[in-house]
């Protein structure tokens, strides 16, 4: 990623999929199914809150069950 990226307070579909290791097809059929974090069309682009991205990859983790029994 560039500076200009990290300094913004904004993810572009291609950054999340990154840190889900993902494609950012999948990310958006995530978004269309509504099991992706909250995002904002702006134009064209696809922009998520690197706040709520953060939030929605913590609740995501607290509820995964499994990963709570491997954790303890």
């Amino acid at each position: 990623m560039s500076e200009t990226s990290t300094a913004s307070p904004f993810m572009t579909t291609k950054e999340l999929a990154a840190i889900l290791h993902t494609t950012t097809n999948a990310v958006l059929i995530m978004r269309h199914r509504g099991q992706a974090p909250q995002g904002m069309r702006r134009g064209r682009q696809v922009l998520f809150r690197r706040t709520t991205v953060e939030a929605w990859l913590a609740a995501c983790e607290a509820a995964d069950e499994l990963g709570q029994r491997a954790a303890a």
